[in-house]
């Protein structure tokens, strides 16, 4: 049997290490979320309750390509292709779902979100709904992750358009939605998010008096990587697949390692990343796999308070439409990105290759990068580019 170990004890030790008595002015961590984040957890004030996804296995998605055909099962096509069988295809052009043809051995998934011009595109939305697609809305929130929202914002904007879908169509379309996130680098943070939206969407199905689990399609983060610096891209988008799977996400797709100069090799590079964390690591079959960490179930209890918080403002004040045409949205967003970039240029947030190892030089401010009146997607490393 192992000796019981108390915080006291822990304490003790690594007051004797570092040499010092105040060693949670060392060990604490500032954090842009507003999270609290001890150095030590013995246990958790929540019930370790596992979180459930729709689907029995993570689907790993590939963009179309022919020479992947036989290697992947789960496409992202943004035009028609007829000859395939037996995959899920993930629809990601509005165009294209207008006149797709559906094969019977297939199952069709739309990426496709209806809120343009800060209006719900309700013609859109309901030729969407009329097609016999497993999931038929998507509700998107990347690019406001790109853009420069933080976790909390991100999570209460995604509750705040679906209560507006469900209040034009009705609750029964909260079945047909898809969550599209985009998951950045800040690991543990990160699988605390989409863990956290199950709990939310949970409790907002609950005031519709449904009990529902939401389908959530993960992307990696624009935002984190540089132009030049495509090797460190790779190892982060890899981090961030691993997180989306370990979160329990419903599907996973990984956009080009590379911003610029793309190509057909750099996309299936790109999807192999997934290939090997499915078959080597085997994190895609597990429901809940950060389930029993008291680290993590901590964070994603936060997430979810600050987040239901927060949305709760944001219906007060008319819901997700509404304050995106007051500016609300972007307003809050804009404060958050500058704070997130002036980090990046001090080195509170590490890039490696862009302002660390080697460091390079400014060559655009945080004014010429961001406008308060403008949601728009903005990559740390442009500060530098």
């Amino acid at each position: 049997m192992f000796a019981q170990v108390t915080l006291q004890d822990w304490e003790n030790l690594v007051k004797k290490q570092l040499k010092i008595e105040d060693i949670y002015a060392v060990l604490t961590k500032e954090n842009l979320e507003g999270i609290s984040v001890k150095p030590y957890y013995a246990d958790t004030d929540f019930i370790l309750k596992n979180l459930p996804k729709v689907e029995e296995s993570t689907h790993l998605v590939a963009k179309y390509q022919d020479n992947l055909e036989e290697h992947a099962y789960a496409f992202l096509l943004e035009h028609n292709v007829e000859h395939l069988t037996e995959k899920t295809l993930f629809v990601a052009n509005k165009d294209l779902a207008g006149h797709i043809s559906l094969a019977d051995d297939n199952q069709y998934i739309s990426l496709i979100d209806v809120f343009e011009n800060q209006e719900i595109n309700t013609k859109l939305a309901e030729e969407l709904l009329s097609k016999n697609f497993k999931r038929n809305i998507a509700v998107d929130i990347t690019f406001y992750q790109n853009a420069g929202a933080s976790i909390t914002q991100q999570l209460a904007l995604a509750l705040a358009k679906a209560k507006d879908l469900a209040e034009v169509f009705g609750a029964e379309i909260l079945e047909k939605l898809v969550f599209k996130f985009a998951v950045g680098g800040n690991y543990f943070f990160e699988i605390a998010k989409i863990r956290a939206f199950k709990i939310l969407f949970n409790q907002l199905s609950k005031e519709f008096g449904l009990d529902s689990i939401p389908y959530i399609f993960t992307e990696t983060s624009l935002r984190n990587k540089a132009k030049n610096d495509e090797e460190n891209n790779l190892i982060r988008s890899t981090l961030e697949l691993s997180a989306a799977m370990i979160a329990g996400s419903d599907a996973v797709y990984s956009n080009d390692f590379k911003v610029q100069n793309s190509n057909s090799l750099s996309e299936e590079i790109s999807f192999k990343q997934q290939i090997v964390l499915a078959y080597e690591s085997i994190i895609n079959v597990f429901d809940d796999a950060a389930n029993g960490s008291y680290y993590i179930e901590e964070i994603t209890h936060q997430f979810a308070e600050n987040a239901w918080k927060l949305f709760l403002e944001i219906e007060n004040s008319g819901g997700f439409v509404e304050n995106l045409k007051s500016g609300k949205i972007a307003e809050m967003i804009y404060q958050q990105a500058i704070a997130e970039q002036n980090w990046v240029e001090e080195g509170k947030i590490k890039l490696i290759g862009v302002n660390l190892y080697p460091k390079l030089e400014k060559t655009k401010s945080v004014e010429q990068l961001y406008n308060a009146q403008e949601i728009k997607p903005v990559r740390w490393a442009e500060m530098f580019e």
